[in-house]
């Protein structure tokens, strides 16, 4: 029997991030052949002597060079200094600093609510109150909340200020972006320590991402559009965790309904995606099935994350031997020629948080994360020990 590690003390959060291991490889100076090279004019920003400044002015702000957490805070302090070389102009530092600045910002605020399931709903600014988008948003995002899920949606109106509604304010993080025609946020979030303004798109699809756990989409524009495809594209190509994807629209409309018969006309019959994307995205009719699907995705599966080419399956319970081997031979497709198969056990070594719960491991061909998700769906489906 394998030993079991004490848990973490500190707050572990549901949401995991597919990859968030960073090699020694990737921590490397990513220059290629065809980078300029850097003046020899001062010294490098890697000088022994640079790092030894460097490393004393992490340990003044209580952290530990050699650290795993101290050595990507150093590299990222070198990449600062290595842009003064490099000669970047001011709106590339601009852009940099403040991105940089954007994301401290927001982590710290997700982090002071590690624990909490959230939703992430996105739609229209523009849906009237009275739409049936708006009821039906209303609706969904307050039955997640008596399910005891925040909502994390932009801070305009629309179907934002409806994501608002229904869980209100306590219950809602607000992501606005600085727009000339969008300068204040909803009365529900309006003033709120929840509510967080980004300069750029980029970093705040970050956030509704990376801080969720399911995705609500309801009718929208090119922006919801471009949410919606970003994050389908994020999960398909596995830069993202695997999560419940929904489409939510209000009663008698028919949006979602045109959409995925572009989605299985203009894309799936040319070949432009595959079969098992599907299975990335669901219809809902109604908001109890929109929230009985979310919750099912986690009824058994826990998070995932990669161990060099191994996926590692957190559950929240151990699974029968006899449905380990049913699952090999439906998923055989998932397994790298020669790899580990599909193997029940505890914690890896590398690991150190959610301890306590059992794995499931095999060496992955990271590819058709469509199966993957076909694959959580058969996990939840079984009875377990």
């Amino acid at each position: 029997m394998e030993e079991q590690r004490p848990a973490p003390t500190r707050p572990e959060p549901n949401r995991q991030e597919l990859d968030p291991t960073i090699s020694a490889e990737l921590l490397k100076d990513p220059r290629g052949t065809e980078a300029p090279p850097e003046q020899p004019l001062h010294k490098r920003a890697d000088d022994p002597a640079i790092l030894a400044t460097l490393d004393g002015l992490i340990r003044q702000v209580g952290g530990t060079p050699e650290g795993t957490h101290g050595r990507y805070v150093r590299d990222l302090l070198v990449n600062g200094l290595k842009l003064l070389p490099d000669g970047r102009d001011t709106g590339e530092l601009k852009l940099i600093a403040a991105a940089v600045k954007e994301l401290r910002y927001a982590y710290r605020v997700f982090g002071q609510y590690p624990t909490q399931h959230k939703v992430t709903i996105f739609g229209s600014a523009r849906t009237p109150r009275e739409h049936p988008d708006y009821v039906k948003a209303v609706e969904f995002s307050r039955l997640m909340a008596q399910r005891g899920w925040m909502a994390i949606t932009g801070a305009g109106g629309g179907i934002m200020e409806a994501g608002h509604e229904g869980p209100g304010r306590e219950q809602s993080f607000g992501v606005a972006i600085r727009l000339p025609f969008e300068t204040t946020a909803n009365q529900v979030i309006a003033g709120d320590s929840k509510l967080i303004v980004f300069r750029y798109f980029f970093t705040r699809k970050l956030m509704f991402i990376s801080q969720a756990e399911a995705v609500a989409l309801f009718p929208g524009g090119f922006g919801t559009m471009d949410e919606a495809f970003e994050a389908l594209t994020l999960v398909q190509t596995g830069k993202a965790a695997p999560l419940p994807i929904v489409l939510l629209q209000g009663d008698g409309q028919t949006y979602w309904d045109q959409f995925l018969a572009f989605v299985n006309e203009g894309l799936l019959s040319r070949g432009w995606i595959s079969q098992d994307d599907l299975s990335l995205i669901k219809l809902c009719r109604t908001s109890q099935e929109a929230a009985d699907h979310i919750e099912t995705f986690y009824r058994v599966y826990h998070s995932s994350r990669y161990v060099r080419d191994d996926m590692v399956i957190r559950l929240k319970k151990r699974l029968k031997e006899s449905e380990v081997a049913e699952l090999n031979k439906r998923f055989a497709s998932l397994i790298k020629p020669g790899g580990l198969p599909l193997t029940q056990r505890g914690p890896l070594e590398v690991e150190d948080d959610h301890l306590t719960l059992p794995r499931l491991i095999f060496t992955h061909t990271r590819y058709h994360y469509g199966r993957i998700r076909e694959l959580i769906d058969a996990i939840n489906q079984c009875q377990g020990e």
